[in-house]
């Protein structure tokens, strides 16, 4: 077992915790939590990249921007629950203030920074809930297509949504956004966390070049134009370790983005009783000693 606890939970937690405290329901609409709180929520202009949001600070007011440069729902939804982060979270304001009144946020996931990462996982269980969200996980199937049906209840960017689908999963189910040949970042449900050796992902990491997702990332118009492949593949080959077992590799490209997001599902956990008659044989193999 080699489950660890995960340093992000206090921060799912509290935007769970604001769920409940507001009676609030699925789909969650942060613009108007925002507004609620006296927040003033604005759009920036379509042609100003960059950043994913802000949060600006006039003396005890606060005004959340978001950008709309990617015209997609699921991400301005993310990029205002992202800024609610860091006005909710203990210690966020007087960090991401440290410098000035206006903070610049890149959300998804996507930074090292701790409370940016923070901010992350607060929107992650602000706008998908445990106890709202995984009842409908249970109801919506496996892999991409699942996803997919979670992100338009939840009214959720698919990257988000999937993330949210290892954490919550029962089953061994991992998700991997790679650009290019490069592993960017991948996220494991705990039933695949408590195999036995295997390696875990790691960002930077290179995609296997067997893969469907490593065949599919050579044609950029393809991940521009959101297609999609679905493949046969093996934990092995992904996570190494002693065991060949099939898996399912849902690939399908993000737009926009320029990222491609890969869903790892239909894997059956190792037989351990199999496991441990193979120890028992191995112990009793006759070790010859050489004379």
């Amino acid at each position: 077992m080699r489950r660890r606890s995960n340093p992000y939970l206090f921060a799912i937690q509290r935007g769970e915790q604001v769920v409940r405290e507001r009676s609030l329901s699925l789909a969650i609409d942060p613009m108007a939590l925002a507004r609620d709180l006296g927040i003033t929520v604005t759009a920036k202009p379509a042609h100003a990249g960059g950043v994913s949001g802000m949060l600006m600070r006039v003396g005890d007011f606060f005004a959340i921007a978001y950008a709309t440069h990617i015209d997609n729902e699921g991400f301005k939804h993310f990029s205002v629950a992202h800024e609610l982060g860091h006005y909710y979270l203990p210690g966020h304001p007087e960090a991401v203030f440290r410098d000035g009144d206006v903070h610049e946020s890149r959300a998804g996931f996507v930074s090292d920074n701790r409370y940016e990462l923070e901010a992350d996982h607060f929107a992650a269980g602000l706008l998908m809930p445990h106890h709202l969200f995984t009842p409908l996980l249970r109801r919506a199937g496996d892999g991409l297509a699942a996803i997919e049906h979670l992100a338009g209840v939840c009214r959720t960017s698919l990257t988000a949504t999937a993330i949210r689908y290892t954490q919550c999963n029962s089953e061994p189910v991992a998700v991997v956004v790679s650009s290019g040949s490069s592993i960017e970042y991948c996220f494991m449900s705990d039933a695949l966390r408590d195999f036995d050796d295997i390696d875990w992902i790691r960002k930077r990491q290179v995609l296997p070049r067997e893969s469907a997702t490593f065949g599919f990332n050579r044609d950029q118009t393809r991940v521009r134009n959101a297609e999609r492949v679905e493949g046969q593949s093996d934990l092995q080959l992904w996570f190494g370790g002693p065991r060949t077992i099939e898996l399912q590799e849902d690939v399908i490209g993000l737009g926009r983005y320029g990222k491609t997001l890969t869903v790892l599902h239909g894997i059956e956990p190792p037989d351990e009783a199999e496991d441990d008659d193979d120890a028992l044989i191995d112990s009793w193999t006759p070790r010859l000693r050489r004379r």
